[in-house]
Order: C-alpha cells, then structure tokens, then sequence
C-alpha cells in the first residue's frame, strides 16, 4: 500500500520545481539585479567595489538554487529536460557563456589597479546579470505561447524552430518583465546592504525598475487575455497511471490561459501578489522600512512566476506546432519509484539547503559602506 499515489506525486514534483525556481528567482535574482545595475549605481571604482561586496561573499550559494533546480526537472521532468535542453540550446548557450562572467568579474576585476581593466569587468558583471535576466523571461514568454516540437510514435522529440523565433514581441515583453522585475529586486536590496549616495541611487533605480515591472506585467496579462491562444485538455488517460504525452487530446484556444482561474479563484492571489508586492516594496524602501521592501520584492517576484505557472498549469512545454505533444505535468514525469525515492531526498535536503543559506546571510548582514572598502582593500572583492 502506497503511502502517496502517483497522481499527488505529481502535483508534488509541480509544486517543488516551482519552489526551486521562485527560490532561484528571490535569492539568485538580486544577485543579477545588482550586478546589471552595478556600471550605472556606481560612479566611483570604490563605490562599484561596495556594490560588487553586497553579493560577492553570497552570489555562489544563490547560484545553487539555480543548479538544483536543473536537477530536479532532470530527475522529474526528463522529456521536459530532453525536449527544452535540445530546443531552446543556443538560448541556453548564450545564458551559460554571460554566467562565465560571474566568477571571473568577482574575482579578478580588482587584481589591478587599471581602470580599463576594471570598467572591462565591470561591464562583463552587468552582461553576466542582464543577458539570464532578459533571456529567462524570454523562455517563459515562449512556454506561453508554445513551442515548436513535437513527437514521433517512437517518442522521439523533434525541434523546427530557430532562435531567432524565440525573439517574437510577446516573448520579448516577458523578457523586459523579468528584467525589471530582477533590476527592481537588486537595487532594493543594495537598499538594505548600503548607505550614503549608492542607497539613494539605489532608490530610485528601485523606483524606475518596479514601476516599469507593474506597468509590464499589466501589459502582458493583457495579451495574454486577448492575443495569445492557450491549451486546454480534452481527453486525457489515467493520470494516476504512467503515460506519455501522445495518449490525450489538447486544443489550442483562445482564453484558455485564463480559465483556471475561473476554475480555481483562489489562483488570482498571485497577481495580486506580484502588483501588491511591487507597490508595498516601492512604499517601504522609500520610508527606509528596508527588510520588509525586500520580504514584499520578494513577494512580488513570487507572485509573477506563479502567476504564470497557475495560467498554464497542468501544462509544462506546450507544443504550438503539434498541441497533443504537449508535456504536462501528468504525462512528463519519471516514474512512480523514481519521483517517491526523489520526494525523500528532497524533504531533507531542502530545509537543510534553506537553513544554510538563512545562516549564511546572518552571518553576512550589515552595511557594506566605502570605508571598510578602504580598510580592507586587498581582502574584499
């Protein structure tokens, strides 16, 4: 007698993949909020190096989030994995090469004094933060409106799109929410971890950034209701059983993407989530409440991906070209032993992973100010 059925299992392995990645989002996304602001917030080589130390001693262990989350679609979702990981390569390539920036900046932008040098690095920073910011969103908007795969009767996957088709209007809309939405969520926390003249730009990059996001955000959702065609299931097998994704019937319709929140009301409170948590953020860093600005971009951000999860939910990958190929929670996964073996292993792993990183940025708190740059020149970053 099984203690979970595999249809829970399932809505399991949903609900913690999108932990993972609204945990990457939170903690891996100030980190490329800061360093795409760090060229325009820092006007002094001492003052990008007190931004650069914000997220120096932090950015690795965010990072993780990021890893883990590779993971686990790997371990739950492999179609998903295979059919993303073939398809969207070069989108992935070009993620993964502005990420080499990461380590390198961090690490030997200060080496030398010369101050090409470190403009050099300064801007690979900011590349190494916008460009996943940007392509990130980018991704998303294109799970929105479906991408071009499908599969053969052996399950053999197939991709007919080109790159330069992910660049489309909507997708591109998504991508500027994502990177406003990260810009807004890097300069509120340089907001609580500075002080001085890189607090007050800090400000108003928040500002600028979350107005932007809201007003974005508002956009999308109004093409998404009136110009993007959705899925919708219209037969599927048992989903408490193993299958496949060519055993359902799906259709591509308009409005689709809004009816399960007519289904689930309950699934509006992440919007919700995402405009409240931008203006409570906006308000309370204005008024120097700067945890709770950062607990409410957090929040925001939270509630921007699950927004766009609870729209496609139960899909995953939907296929524009071939809608029955569509990946869906139900018919992606791993099998029954697999996903339970990978339910324990996360129950324990991921608190510990969380309590880790609350102590480490315990440990890390406090202002990071000129004059302990100055004091520490050749320890900090």
């Amino acid at each position: 007698m099984t203690i979970i059925d595999y249809e829970t299992l399932k809505i399991i392995w949903w609900v913690f993949i999108g932990v993972l990645l609204i945990g990457f989002a939170i903690m891996d996304g100030f980190d490329m909020g800061v360093t795409t602001l760090l060229p325009f917030l820092g006007r002094t080589d001492d003052e990008r190096r007190v931004i650069i130390n914000t997220v120096g001693p932090v950015w690795e262990g965010n990072q993780t989030w990021l890893i883990t989350a590779g993971g686990a679609i790997f371990a739950a979702w492999p179609l998903v994995y295979a059919a993303a990981f073939s398809g969207l390569y070069i989108a992935l390539l070009l993620v993964l090469f502005a990420l080499f920036f990461r380590p390198v900046g961090f690490d030997y932008r200060s080496k030398l004094p010369n101050p090409r040098w470190r403009n050099f690095w300064d801007w690979g920073l900011f590349a190494g933060g916008a460009v996943p910011s940007l392509v990130f969103g980018v991704a998303f908007g294109n799970l929105l409106i479906g991408l071009p795969f499908h599969y053969d009767d052996t399950l053999r996957s197939f991709y007919t799109g080109s790159f330069w088709q992910l660049l489309n209007p909507f997708a591109l809309l998504c991508g500027l929410v994502s990177l406003s939405m990260l810009m807004m969520h890097g300069a509120i926390y340089l907001q609580l971890r500075t002080d001085g003249e890189v607090q007050k730009r800090a400000s108003k990059a928040a500002f600028i950034a979350g107005t932007a996001c809201a007003a974005l955000f508002a956009l999308a959702g109004i093409w998404l209701a009136s110009g993007i065609d959705g899925y919708r299931i219209l037969s599927i097998l048992d989903v408490n059983a193993t299958l496949n994704p060519l055993t359902k019937t799906v259709e591509k319709t308009a409005g689709a993407w809004l009816s399960n929140y007519s289904t689930y009301p309950w699934m509006l409170l992440a919007p919700v989530a995402g405009f409240l948590g931008i203006a409570i953020g906006l308000f309370a860093g204005k008024h120097k409440y700067e945890h709770t600005a950062f607990i409410s971009s957090g929040t925001a951000i939270a509630g921007i991906i699950l927004t766009a999860g609870f729209s496609m939910f139960p899909f995953v990958m939907p296929s524009s070209t071939e809608p029955n190929s569509s990946l869906t929670l139900w018919d992606a996964t791993s099998s029954y032993k697999t996903m339970g073996i990978m339910f324990i292993v996360t129950i324990i792993f991921l608190p510990l992973i969380m309590l880790y990183t609350s102590w480490v940025f315990r440990v890390m708190r406090g202002k990071v100010t000129v004059e302990q740059i100055k004091e520490n020149t050749h320890t900090a970053y």
